[in-house]
């Protein structure tokens, strides 16, 4: 655990930059790419020209031999969860900065934004289970005590349960969300329940990821620790049949997880470490403000 002031003077830190860019750039967007989807029905009136037919109530258009609308509104509130996985993997950072820092920053500028916009924010943090729930609500200091969290917390469990995290979003949270799933995706099985999820909240998956995860130079014998297990392993860099293997792998990983996005028809954006997030996150918004 970090020392109070540190720990404080980061936060404090994180919050000006996230804050800034959440004002200047993420609150429109966020607002275009979700805002709009939620509407709720408000009354019927007659129709005038230039309304959207697709919006006709036909019982009462029988009722009165008259065509009415129904008349929408936006919800004005919102849920949105986090979903970050603080499991060992997040730890890594070859190429550019530590997966978990690019998280937290990522994290931090998605919950200003909603609160911006009046929303209620909520964390699930998860490794192969279940570490913390920070339950929905609104306001600056739940924001700031949802970052510190994300400084501070050091998980129980290093291995990782996407499955498991959908699951217990799904119990725990009945009214419809907006989830953003933030992980590296170092894990299988969760695709039924990727779909499940998807189908009852509004669920986004940001792909968090180190250059050196696909691919490892060739520098003779090296010593690696698996970061989730703990395990030390000495490793012929320079093997060409490691090297085809790794390739391998790391295609078959990509093609499973392109498969399980679009089967369970979610938005997703990939997010290096060695690249500024801001403009994955905004590509992301702008084609669901399209869609």
């Amino acid at each position: 655990m970090m020392e109070t002031t540190d720990l404080l003077k980061k936060v404090r830190k994180i919050e000006i930059k996230t804050r800034g860019l959440s004002r200047q750039i993420f609150s429109g967007q966020y607002h275009s790419a979700f805002k709009g989807r939620g509407m709720a029905f408000n009354e019927v009136r007659e129709y005038q020209y230039g309304d959207d037919i697709r919006n006709i109530d036909w019982n009462v258009t029988a009722r009165f031999n008259h065509p009415y609308i129904k008349v929408f509104e936006e919800e004005r509130e919102m849920t949105v969860m986090l979903v970050i996985d603080v499991s060992g993997s997040n730890e890594f950072g070859a190429v550019g900065r530590v997966k978990e820092e690019v998280i937290t920053e990522i994290a931090a500028v998605l919950a200003f934004s909603a609160i911006h916009n009046n929303d209620k924010v909520g964390v699930i943090f998860f490794s192969d289970q279940v570490e913390r729930f920070i339950p929905p609500k609104k306001g600056t200091q739940h924001i700031l005590r949802i970052i510190r969290e994300l400084i501070d917390f050091r998980p129980a469990h290093r291995s990782t349960d996407i499955a498991f995290a959908l699951k217990y979003l799904r119990n725990v949270i009945k009214k419809r969300s907006v989830a953003f799933l933030i992980s590296d995706f170092h894990d299988s099985g969760f695709e039924e329940a990727l779909r499940i999820v998807a189908r009852k909240h509004d669920l986004v998956c940001l792909r968090v990821m180190d250059e050196r995860e696909t691919a490892i130079p060739p520098a003779g014998l090296m010593k690696f620790r698996d970061a989730e297990t703990g395990k030390d392993y000495w490793i012929d860099t320079s093997s060409r049949a490691l090297q085809e293997g790794i390739k391998k792998k790391v295609n078959d990983h990509e093609r499973r997880l392109k498969e399980a996005f679009s089967r369970a028809r979610v938005d997703q954006a990939l997010i290096r470490t060695d690249q500024d997030f801001v403009p994955p996150l905004i590509q992301l918004f702008k084609r669901r403000s399209h869609t």
